[in-house]
């Protein structure tokens, strides 16, 4: 079903979006600039991150520092704009280790009525109801098929009569611990929290054109500690899923492998890295500082092809497991034959190369393409996840399963009346 544009956002609004990783956070402030989900960015804020490692807070005090830092770095830049007032709400990545995809069915009774919008909202609630449980919060409830008496094949039922209509839904939930230590960071740095977004399906909403949303692709996010991955076509995202391995583990490898600090090692990927070899790789020297030597040591000459050799089996697995977990996720065709690369360790020579091979695929690498105002520095791949984190509120907000909860609850008693009488008459 093609989304609703959300009722609660209007032109002008503010929106803020906070993604929360293990290298770095960054913080985006925009402002609708129409009704139909367009808007621009005002203010951008990042910094190291501190306190996260893998997608997790592991230190509180230095996580609710650098979000501090990085939100007020974007307030600064937005202050003509929000003339002094502070910014209260903001839209939260949920790293993909946290995440949990889940499919359901939902059964509910039309009566040979006119199918409107509570009675999708009905198939929703109830689908979210067979999934509660203490140890996970709800996070996106999104109907990706219908069917009316058996009739397969429905985007949109609404408008449409018949006398059952059943409801293909993807669910996905978040841990509740992880969740309540990102909440804690943030409230303690005086936000409240919006909504909570799935990392990859954010980044699939920044990136993404229509055609491939359509016709199925799926978004590879490679961060620093992790790699959260989704599956979208017809316009929705089906599956989701990630592995804790990322841009990090690529890094600790090259300081593990020739000695030299984790500094140096993330300064020699970025300049002389690559996922595939090449001829001249050999008689390349490149300059690696040794471990715990100081400036001034003897420089210590190695061959290019030392440092790719290093790089490439750690990718090659990356990609070699997030194949895997696609395979099993059943999806088959619905895959697609598309894959967009993001996230800040997409940005690797040679990777998008390698991912071709490793996953038999189309690929290339995505960046924020629904964006006006956003500065060079932050449009990259890197940025794909908090750019998407601004659309899914714009224009997703109705997947929220708590507004979903709080719609579908009739108010009156007739209302009450009028909906017994539909599902038992």
């Amino acid at each position: 079903m093609k989304p609703k544009k959300s009722s609660t956002i209007s032109k002008g609004s503010l929106l803020a979006a906070l993604d929360i990783g293990s290298s770095k956070i960054a913080c985006f402030i925009a402002r609708m600039t129409d009704d139909n989900g367009t808007f621009e960015v005002l203010g951008v804020g990042h910094h190291a991150s501190a306190g996260v490692k893998g997608g997790t807070i592991t230190d509180l005090d230095r996580a609710e520092s650098a979000i501090r830092q990085t939100v007020h770095a974007a307030e600064n830049m937005a202050a003509d704009v929000m003339k002094g007032y502070p910014l209260r709400e903001v839209v939260v990545n949920l790293p993909g280790v946290h995440a949990t995809s889940h499919g359901h069915t939902a059964d509910v009774s039309v009566a040979g009525h006119e199918i409107t919008d509570n009675d999708i909202r009905r198939a929703l609630s109830k689908a979210q109801d067979q999934v509660l449980s203490e140890d996970y919060e709800l996070v996106h409830t999104i109907p990706v098929g219908f069917r009316i008496d058996g009739n397969e094949g429905i985007v949109d039922p609404r408008g449409m009569f018949g006398q059952n209509m059943a409801t293909d839904i993807h669910i996905v939930t978040g841990d509740i611990g992880a969740l309540r230590n990102i909440a804690t960071c943030i409230e303690r740095s005086h936000l409240d929290i919006t909504a909570f977004t799935h990392a990859a399906y954010a980044a699939g909403l920044a990136s993404l054109v229509e055609d491939e949303m359509d016709l199925g692709c799926t978004v590879i996010d490679m961060g620093a500690g992790t790699t959260s991955f989704a599956v979208f076509q017809s316009g929705n995202i089906l599956f989701s899923d990630s592995i804790p391995i990322g841009g990090a583990h690529i890094t600790n490898d090259i300081a593990k492998g020739l000695t030299t600090p984790i500094q140096d090692a993330e300064r020699l990927k970025a300049l002389y890295g690559s996922a595939i070899a090449s001829n001249s790789d050999e008689n390349e020297l490149i300059d690696v500082p040794r471990l715990g030597e100081s400036e001034t040591s003897e420089h210590n000459h190695v061959p290019r092809s030392l440092l790719v050799g290093i790089i490439q089996p750690r990718v090659e697995e990356i990609l070699e497991l997030v194949r895997a977990r696609l395979n099993d996720s059943g999806l088959g065709p619905a895959l697609g034959r598309r894959v967009v690369l993001t996230g800040g360790a997409s940005q690797l020579n040679g990777i998008r190369e390698l991912a071709e091979h490793v996953l038999d695929k189309q690929v290339r690498l995505g960046k924020p393409i629904r964006l006006s105002g956003l500065p060079d520095a932050v449009s990259g791949p890197g940025f794909a996840t908090v750019a998407g984190l601004l659309t899914y509120i714009a224009e997703h907000s109705h997947e929220m399963p708590a507004q979903i909860m709080a719609q579908t609850a009739p108010g009156s008693f007739m209302e009450r009346a009028k909906l017994w009488l539909r599902e038992n008459w």
